[in-house]
């Protein structure tokens, strides 16, 4: 009887340059160190919405300027050697719609739990709410604790939400 190949852990993490995003980055390379896991770094981008008359942007390269938000996250949140190992990922969509394809075959989804979108705050951003709600795998949503004068992160949370536990742990 031939032994069955074991299938290296897919760890998807949601990257779109804020701090909350770097720390999740982290944590998902961490993750992998440990699990022997291959991080899959996801960025995404789409053309910014436009109603009524306004100004035209046709000059824009979005999907170079979505690349160079990833890089520069991966170049402030991980050494050099640790950033060789991390899969790049820049897709147009909205970044819910992409993170759910890019789950659709993962271990385990990252995110952090306030982006550039969120309002100062919010426990948890909209996007990683919709993520722990629909996500096919497990979301593990990290956050930064703060003190409560200065706001300076002080450590390290993660929350993991499991579509088999039906709630958050």
């Amino acid at each position: 009887m031939s032994a069955s190949p074991t299938r290296t852990q897919k760890i998807v993490v949601a990257v779109d340059g804020s701090p909350s995003s770097q720390l999740a980055l982290r944590w998902a390379v961490a993750q992998g160190a440990a699990t022997g896991g291959e991080v899959h770094a996801v960025t995404a981008w789409h053309l910014p919405d436009v109603y009524g008359w306004g100004a035209v942007i046709d000059d824009v390269d979005w999907a170079e300027n979505g690349r160079t938000v990833l890089e520069q996250a991966i170049k402030e949140a991980l050494d050099p050697t640790t950033a060789d190992r991390v899969h790049r990922h820049v897709v147009e969509g909205h970044a819910a719609a992409v993170l759910l394809d890019a789950a659709a075959d993962a271990d385990l989804l990252v995110v952090g739990s306030r982006g550039h979108g969120g309002f100062a705050g919010m426990l948890l951003g909209s996007v990683s709410q919709h993520l722990v709600a629909h996500a096919p795998c497990p979301v593990v949503v990290v956050r930064a604790e703060a003190r409560a004068r200065d706001e300076q992160p002080v450590g390290v949370t993660a929350a993991v939400s499991s579509p088999a536990l039906g709630t958050a742990r």
